[in-house]
């Protein structure tokens, strides 16, 4: 149990609550949600494994709409990505990529949850790379969602991590953050700026992470390690299929550096949703959805 958030009282609205459960593997409490296809829905074609990822600052609140969207034919699971939403124990070294992965790895075996295939949004489709090349036979393939596979491109990308990594040091500042988030409106705005027209219950539920201070914790300890200059080195090396969804509105992780990072994946296919931001499959999840299955039944 975290400090300040009990599952009983803050989670009791969780969405999709009904399907969570807690694996508990070494130092961490794993946060998850399964969704099997109902046999009345019958599908034409046997059920594929699908792991929804989802990237930092978030948790599996973000797939609430596209997740009983995909498991009407297919198996879904849903993890809390170390110190993020429900998943609990998380040290800082955890937040490294390769390391983040290692345990996905572990929580994957352990479920028997293989072969899948992953699809990522934004830092979680790098996340099921890494995954791939660290243990080939748990990816079958991976579809990215608004992937961030590349570091901020300019004098940005040159600023920003080693600001984060400066902003992780300081004391106090995730719960300065957590108190922030309670009263004033900077949640809103920035998640205005992703490009994205989200209703307010979308954003209601990332001012609720935002408000608790492990889980800003942990999006800062990720931001710090996140080594994507690395990362961006083994893309070419990466062999599974990969299929790239980009959003035109997108202005976290623009439809142009997606497919930049194609051209280091001579094996992936690129395709861009139009007229929708960095949270495409919040804002649109039906598009996004029939997507993600015309991009399955290619595999």
């Amino acid at each position: 149990m975290r400090s300040g958030w009990h599952w009983e009282r803050e989670g009791a609205d969780w969405p999709l609550r009904s399907t969570s459960s807690f694996v508990a593997l070494g130092h961490l409490r794993w946060h998850i949600q399964r969704l099997m296809p109902s046999e009345a829905e019958s599908p034409s074609k046997p059920p594929r494994r699908i792991v929804l990822l989802h990237g930092t600052f978030s948790s599996t609140h973000s797939f609430r709409k596209l997740g009983p969207l995909l498991a009407q034919g297919h198996e879904v699971l849903m993890p809390d990505l170390p110190g993020h939403g429900w998943t609990q124990g998380a040290r800082a070294s955890d937040m490294a990529m390769p390391n983040m992965a290692r345990l996905l790895a572990v929580l994957i075996e352990s479920l028997g949850f293989y072969p899948a295939v992953f699809v990522g949004h934004s830092a979680g489709a790098a996340l099921a790379m890494r995954l791939g090349l660290t243990s080939g036979k748990l990816l079958e393939s991976v579809i990215s969602l608004n992937g961030a596979l590349l570091p901020l491109p300019g004098l940005l990308g040159h600023v920003f991590a080693p600001a984060a990594q400066v902003l992780d040091f300081v004391p106090g500042l995730a719960q300065f953050t957590a108190w922030r988030s309670r009263h004033s409106d900077w949640v809103d705005r920035l998640l205005a700026g992703t490009g994205s027209v989200l209703s307010p219950d979308d954003v209601s539920w990332y001012r609720r992470l935002a408000s608790d201070a492990p889980h800003v914790q942990a999006v800062m300890d990720m931001m710090a390690r996140w080594d994507l200059a690395g990362f961006a080195q083994l893309l070419p090396t990466f062999r599974a299929p990969i299929d790239l969804l980009a959003a035109s509105r997108d202005a976290t992780v623009p439809a142009s550096e997606i497919k930049r990072a194609a051209l280091l994946l001579p094996q992936a296919r690129c395709q861009v949703l139009r007229d929708l931001g960095h949270l495409a499959h919040e804002e649109a999840p039906q598009t996004v959805a029939a997507s993600i299955l015309e991009s399955l039944n290619r595999h």
